[in-house]
């Protein structure tokens, strides 16, 4: 059946974690389905919201692919469907219609207002909001790129929900499904079809054109489709994860048109942007959070946004099922596994190094046995670091600082978590360098 091998496809391309706990819960319901409608059944009302959100465009896009139709995606709780004719029925087709002639789909919940900024960002989402509001006039193209997950997809969406209230045809894409439609209609002789549908928008807005690299015959017609849409003064925005300039294997043509118009970066999120985002995100869901999980959620689960939102959409999920509140504790036992990962790529030696830098101490002074104050603080955070984000024993550490054994470690944990508990700006400054420790690896 297409939808089960769809769903497969998905698998492929998503966490393990999310296809076991949510996708592998969904049932094609085939009597209320055809070619632009695909219904699913979901377990819980829970599971339908989860899968709704973050999944239903990439479905979508699967079965684009296989059929290369874009289809409306609904995933509705079993408790919902009675008669699953009066689904299909109940959506108003010319409306439908409407909606599919003026954009593939964006995420509805993608908008400015949920977007949370911060130094991090503030430059691409002040270029993305000017576009929005005066398209094609400003800046031509836009190009923002940065690292996986920290909110390019989601002012790339951003753009096309405001742009649909103005009255703009859009179209948004990932560079991917671009490739496969074009393969599609080259190979099947309609490349009419798919030069009115990519040619005749007011916006285009493209991600992860990165993956254009080295695809000639795509960048070829990539080309023509940019230059016949900039001449007519269209708005176009793309997304990578690096610079024009660095994407290697693209043609220098194309480079150099993407240089064009204006080019914005969004970097690591700092903790405060973090804390902000989390907040935003338990807002709009409803989700209650007290500070210390918040706290605990941003300092140890990185940078990604995308993971971060769904970590927070799984604990929410993993309370709801279990009847528990969330607690710090309960939060930590649910996330230990996801966490557990991302220390394990941690070194004690990039701790140091972090320290070291930041603090202003030699990484000897720190691993020795001398006693100034500055030394001795600096050891300590280090020794807290080692022990809260790697899985090193306290033997282990005390062997790598020089210690006696392990009761110095014990010791040492004692004093630095009395400061944490009663000096707010020792806390911040430990909170600051762990966030730097967790980041390095990306940075550099």
């Amino acid at each position: 059946m297409l939808a089960e091998r769809v769903l497969l496809l998905l698998k492929d391309e998503i966490p393990l974690i999310d296809y076991e706990r949510y996708i592998s819960q969904l049932t094609y319901v085939e009597s209320a389905s055809r070619s632009d409608l695909v219904v699913f059944s979901a377990k819980n009302i829970i599971i339908s919201n989860w899968v709704k959100t973050k999944y239903s465009s990439k479905i979508a896009h699967l079965f684009e692919v296989k059929t290369g139709v874009n289809p409306v995606v609904k995933i509705i709780p079993e408790q919902n469907i009675k008669d699953s004719k009066k689904i299909s029925k109940s959506i108003d087709i010319s409306l439908l219609k409407e909606k599919q002639s003026k954009s593939t789909i964006l995420n509805p919940s993608y908008q400015f207002e949920s977007f949370v900024v911060g130094s991090s960002n503030q430059y691409a989402y002040s270029a993305a909001k000017s576009i929005a509001e005066k398209p094609g006039k400003m800046y031509n193209p836009v190009f923002i790129y940065g690292p996986t997950g920290l909110g390019k997809t989601h002012l790339i969406h951003a753009i096309g929900n405001y742009s649909l209230t103005q009255d703009k045809t859009v179209i948004y894409t990932t560079i991917e499904q671009f490739m496969n439609d074009f393969t599609y209609n080259l190979k099947n002789g309609s490349m009419d079809r798919f030069r009115e549908k990519y040619r005749q928008c007011d916006i285009l807005l493209i991600d992860d054109v990165q993956f254009l690299s080295n695809k000639i015959q795509t960048q070829e017609e990539f080309f023509h489709t940019f230059n016949e849409l900039h001449s007519k003064g269209r708005q176009i925005v793309l997304t990578s994860d690096k610079p024009p300039k660095m994407i290697n294997g693209l043609e220098e043509r194309l480079k150099s048109r993407f240089e064009w118009g204006l080019i914005a970066d969004i970097t690591l999120p700092e903790l405060e942007t973090k804390i902000a985002i989390i907040n935003k995100k338990c807002e709009l869901d409803g989700i209650a959070l007290g500070s210390d999980i918040v706290h605990y959620i941003a300092s140890n689960m990185g940078d990604n946004i995308r993971e971060i939102e769904s970590a927070i959409i799984n604990l929410n999920a993993y309370a709801s099922l279990m009847r528990q509140e969330i607690t710090l504790e309960f939060a930590k036992n649910v996330m230990k596994e996801q966490i557990k990962e991302k220390r394990e790529n941690i070194t004690l030696e990039e701790i140091i190094s972090v320290i070291s830098q930041e603090l202003n101490v030699k990484p000897s002074d720190i691993k020795s046995k001398k006693r100034q104050k500055a030394i001795v603080e600096a050891r300590r955070i280090g020794i807290y670091l080692a022990r809260t984000l790697t899985p090193n024993s306290m033997p282990a550490l005390a062997s790598f600082f020089g210690m006696k054994d392990h009761t110095a470690v014990s010791y040492n944990m004692k004093k630095i978590n009395e400061l944490i508990a009663n000096d707010e700006y020792f806390k911040l400054r430990v909170e600051e360098l762990k966030h730097k420790v967790i980041t390095k690896d990306k940075i550099e």
